[in-house]
């Protein structure tokens, strides 16, 4: 629930934050792909106060930050791997300060043999793998349309149960996922007729081939579009 609730706080930010507006074409694409992921996703709903106020907190800053990085990416001439260079570091640093309170045993009493010390490398591989990729379609495309490619993922592990291991979702979930993948074709065919409608002579921000800054240039001369 707090992850669909990501998308009407990146609108709102948007417009805050950059004067951005959604038509309400995409108002009420997104308002139907976020009923049919919550019909088809949450079944077994429990409320709890302290897991709540967590999931309030996380809700903002996952919004500003997806808008952000989109932003400086298009607009600011940063490439993916740069944005990850500067910001990892920080991300490391609130992490092992955070470790003793989010895994109390501790690192050293940890079982480190070769199997699962493996296992934390090549986990962490794909967690970085993951990162670039997201960072590369926030640059590409635009906070919203991450979004949806996030719950677009959702809605394929759900299906992919029920069509190959024979999960049983149930028939009020299956029919949310049918009515949120028309709601994430729908919204797709809007950015593409948008694109489309957009003068092809503008010539998009150049990237920059560093890997470890900001290019020169003035870093902001082209418009923050909601391309797909």
């Amino acid at each position: 629930m707090a992850k669909i609730a990501v998308t009407p706080t990146i609108v709102a930010a948007e417009f805050m934050l950059f004067h951005k507006k959604v038509s309400c074409q995409k108002v009420i694409t997104l308002a139907t792909v976020s009923i049919g992921v919550a019909v088809a996703t949450v079944t077994d709903l429990e409320f709890n106060f302290f897991g709540a106020c967590v999931a309030l907190a996380w809700i903002v800053p996952s919004a500003v930050n997806k808008i952000l990085w989109s932003n400086l990416q298009q607009t600011g001439n940063w490439t993916a791997l740069a944005l990850m260079w500067k910001t990892t570091p920080v991300t490391i640093f609130f992490l092992l300060a955070l470790m003793p309170l989010l895994d109390p045993p501790g690192l050293l009493l940890f079982n480190w043999n070769f199997r699962n010390s493996c296992a934390i490398v090549i986990s962490a591989l794909f967690g970085f793998l993951l990162q670039w990729s997201g960072a590369l379609a926030l640059g590409a495309t635009s906070a919203l349309s991450h979004v949806v490619l996030g719950q677009f993922k959702t809605i394929v592990i759900m299906l992919s149960g029920y069509l190959i291991f024979r999960s049983d979702p149930g028939v009020t979930s299956i029919c949310g996922a049918v009515v949120a993948l028309g709601g994430m074709s729908f919204y797709t065919y809007l950015g593409l007729k948008k694109e489309a409608a957009v003068a092809s002579g503008k010539k998009p921000p150049s990237r920059s081939n560093s890997f470890l800054g900001k290019p020169a240039g003035d870093g902001g001369s082209s418009d923050y579009e909601d391309s797909v």
